[in-house]
């Protein structure tokens, strides 16, 4: 051929040397994941996980569930900085499939990038494999997609897909069929904005890299530093709590977008009403910030934004000082904020 005619994967902008230099960056990573029931390494063309050793479930379900990091990705971005990013996309999967109190037992990641450069991968993935480790769920797969001419070279998309087990018995007891009025409310504090509602964020607090390492008083760090805050992993506290309290938790609410108004409904019958008093959690200064700078009603920000509650669960009243004990001691400083009420579906707060 015509050397002015030829064409290759790399003159298309794929470096398909790169990819082979990523492979080796992280294979320690993803091998430092992996718990009983991972069968094979790296570089089949699926994952492989054995269920062998849930024999002793009477009817094993099993919970999956995937999502993203959204425009938190764009902070990263702007603080070049790429090594907890994987932490959140691992969290807002298995914070999902806990609420059904399944055991995330793998991972799997995939990864659109303009341009990839090894290292930069290579940091992205360390969160993932902290993610997962400290969700005791193997990381047993994944892909890195470039798409030059696509998205800036600088750019990436990152998303994830876990999956749990859990016995039919034990997931049944945590359908809104069960929770009734009486029962007590609990929250779990979040770390921070978790991974939800930054496209509002971005707007009202603006970040930019001539911003986002400023230090801000009202936070006690940088603005970048508390928007990158990670996502907070619940698999551990909720798994020990249930195992430790077992039927006397009807609900887990794991408050994502939307709010407190639109993940708390999600575990209520149509006949009972949530009442919660907001004050019980102490929220984190970045949320104060948001509002005040946004000008944004109160109600619209708990209808956004997490407002520092993480989880919520409808806990039997006589059980709820026992649970709370129980989170506290695995180092959790959970609060009773209130109580499920006769009424149609939906939540009432006072702040």
């Amino acid at each position: 051929m015509n050397e002015s005619h030829s064409a290759s994967y790399a003159a298309a902008g794929v470096d398909i040397t790169a990819g082979y230099k990523q492979v080796e960056l992280i294979k320690p990573m993803i091998k430092s994941t992996f718990r009983e029931g991972v069968l094979g390494g790296i570089g089949g063309f699926g994952g492989l996980f054995e269920l062998t050793n849930f024999a002793h479930m009477k009817r094993p379900v099993t919970v999956s569930g995937t999502d993203g990091v959204g425009t938190k990705l764009k902070i990263a971005f702007l603080m070049d900085k790429h090594d907890t990013i994987g932490i959140d996309c691992v969290a807002m999967c298995v914070n999902d499939v806990v609420c059904a109190g399944a055991e995330p037992l793998f991972f799997l990641d995939y990864m659109a990038v303009g341009k990839n450069v090894p290292e930069r991968t290579a940091e992205i993935v360390s969160g993932v494999a902290e993610g997962c480790r400290q969700s005791n769920c193997s990381l047993i797969g994944g892909e890195t997609a470039e798409h030059p001419g696509m998205m800036p070279e600088d750019e990436y998309d990152i998303a994830g897909f876990t999956v749990g087990i859990v016995d039919y018995e034990d997931m049944a007891a945590l359908t809104p069929e069960n929770v009734k009025a009486g029962d007590a409310l609990i929250a779990i504090p979040s770390s921070g904005m978790h991974s939800n509602a930054f496209s509002l964020a971005r707007k009202v607090l603006q970040p930019e890299e001539k911003n986002v390492h400023e230090h801000i008083a009202e936070l006690g760090k940088t603005l970048g530093e508390e928007l990158l805050t990670p996502t907070k992993l619940y698999v551990r506290t909720i798994l020990d709590m249930l195992k430790a309290h077992g039927r006397a938790v009807h609900g887990i609410s794991n408050i994502t977008g939307g709010g407190i108004y639109e993940n708390v409904p999600r575990c209520l019958p149509e006949s009972v009403r949530a009442h919660i008093d907001t004050r019980k959690v102490t929220r984190q200064p970045i949320f104060d910030l948001i509002q005040k700078r946004g000008d944004i009603p109160m109600r619209d920000m708990f209808n956004t934004f997490n407002m520092g509650f993480g989880m919520v669960l409808a806990v039997d009243s006589a059980s709820a000082d026992a649970v709370v004990k129980t989170l506290r001691d695995g180092g959790d400083n959970a609060v009773i904020i209130g109580e499920c009420r006769a009424g149609e579906r939906g939540v009432d707060l006072e702040w």
